[in-house]
C-alpha cells in the first residue's frame, strides 16, 4: 500500500479518535459529486442518464465544502460526472485543502492539461486519473479514440508540475488477468503514477454495457491471478492489504457503506453512491434514519455481485485497526510503499 506516511497517521488518529468516542458509525472518506455531467460515455457508468435538467445543474462551492465539514470525514473523493467541467472546481478543492482534507479529484484526463495550472500542488491533493486498461481497451470502455493518449500525456504534465497523481482502473468480465497486470506495470513501472486503485466494475442499472459485470466468483479468480507470483505487493496500489485478500477471495467481510457516504446534486445518497434509495439533506439523517441491515451481499439482490471499494474497503481498514497483527502488516506494506 503506498498511501503517504502523513495521511496514514492522520487517518489512523481519526479512526483510533471514533473508537474513543464509541462511535460505532462514522465516514473515512466522503464521495463527492458535484455535478453529473460529462465530456464521455462510459460503457460501466449511469451517471450521464440523468434527464438534461438534472445534467445541467453545479453544485455551489459552499455547498459542496459545508457537506464534507459535515460529515467530518479526513477524505475527499471528488467525482461526478466529470469534475473538471464544473466552473469552480479549482476553488472547491482550495477550500478542502485549507480545511486539511486530503483530496482526490477524480477526471478522465480530458480537460486535465487545459485546467492544470488553476490548480496548486499540496500533500493534501491528488488527480486521480480513470484508466481502464492499455490504449486499445481503454479507448473502448469509454467509447471513444485518443482518450488514453490524452490521459497518459496529462498524468505526464500534472507530475512534470509537481502534482500527485494517482489512478483509478474498473474490470469487467471482458477483462483478463493479463489485461490487468499490463495496466498496472505500465502505470506502476513507465508512468510512475504515486499509487493505484483498482475495482471490479458494478452492475450500474443505466450504464450502457449490461454484458460484462463481473459475479463474484469471477472477481475472485480475475484478481488471484493478476496478483499472482508477487504483483500485488510490488505494485503502488492505495488499498489495505485485507481488502485485497478480499478482492482475491482470502477474506470476506460484510458492507460498511456508510463509512463513504455519497453527497451529490440531490443530497446524501442511501445506502452508497451505486445504488440509490432516496435522498436526506445531512449525514446526521443518512447515519440514523438508513436501516443498513437491509443492505450488502445475501441481503438485498442487487447487492449479490458487488464487490466494491465504498462498501468494502472501510470493513477491511476496520479489520485491520482491530487486529495488532494486521495493523503491522499494513504499517510495513506503507513504509515500504513510501521507500519505494
Amino acid at each position: 500500500m503506498a498511501m503517504p506516511l502523513r495521511q496514514t497517521i492522520k487517518v489512523a488518529t481519526y479512526l483510533f479518535e471514533q473508537k474513543l468516542r464509541k462511535r460505532e458509525k462514522f465516514p473515512l472518506i466522503v464521495e463527492l459529486e458535484p455535478l453529473f455531467a460529462c465530456n464521455l460515455a462510459c460503457e460501466g457508468c449511469g451517471k450521464i442518464q440523468h434527464p438534461a435538467g438534472v445534467l445541467k445543474q453545479r453544485m455551489p462551492v459552499a455547498q459542496a465544502v459545508g457537506a464534507v465539514l459535515e460529515s467530518g470525514a479526513p477524505m475527499v473523493s471528488i467525482a461526478g460526472g466529470e469534475p473538471l467541467m464544473h466552473p469552480h472546481m479549482d476553488e472547491i478543492v482550495r477550500q478542502l485543502v485549507a480545511k486539511k482534507k486530503y483530496v482526490f479529484l477524480c477526471t478522465n484526463a480530458m480537460l486535465l492539461r487545459k485546467k492544470l495550472e488553476k490548480f496548486t500542488p499540496s500533500p493534501y491533493f491528488a488527480f486521480a486519473v480513470h484508466i481502464d486498461g492499455m490504449r486499445e481497451r481503454h479507448d473502448e470502455s469509454v467509447a471513444k479514440e485518443g482518450v488514453f493518449d490524452e490521459a497518459v500525456a496529462a498524468i505526464k504534465e500534472a507530475k512534470k508540475r509537481g502534482f500527485r497523481v494517482t489512478t483509478n482502473s474498473t474490470f469487467f468480465s471482458n477483462d483478463t488477468p493479463q489485461n490487468i497486470i499490463e495496466v498496472l506495470n505500465y502505470l506502476n513501472d513507465e508512468l510512475e503514477v504515486d499509487e493505484m486503485m483498482l475495482s471490479p466494475a458494478y452492475a450500474y442499472e443505466k450504464a450502457p454495457d449490461q454484458e460484462h459485470f463481473l459475479g463474484v466468483e469471477q472477481t475472485r479468480e480475475l484478481f488471484k491471478k493478476a496478483f499472482a507470483g508477487g504483483n500485488r505487493r510490488r505494485w503502488r496500489l492505495n488499498h489495505s492489504p485485507l481488502f485485497l485478500d478480499f478482492l482475491e477471495g482470502k477474506a470476506d467481510f460484510p458492507c460498511t457503506a456508510w463509512a463513504i457516504p455519497n453527497y451529490s446534486l440531490f443530497g446524501w445518497q442511501r445506502p452508497c453512491y451505486l445504488m440509490s434509495d432516496g435522498y436526506v439533506p445531512t449525514y446526521k439523517e443518512l447515519i440514523e434514519e438508513t436501516d443498513w441491515s437491509k443492505y450488502g451481499r445475501g441481503k438485498d439482490p442487487r447487492c449479490a455481485n458487488c464487490m466494491a471499494h465504498c462498501g468494502y474497503e472501510p470493513t477491511a481498514v476496520l479489520a485491520t485497526m482491530g487486529s495488532l497483527k494486521e495493523s503491522i502488516r499494513a504499517a510495513r506494506e506503507t513504509v515500504s510503499g513510501n521507500r519505494g
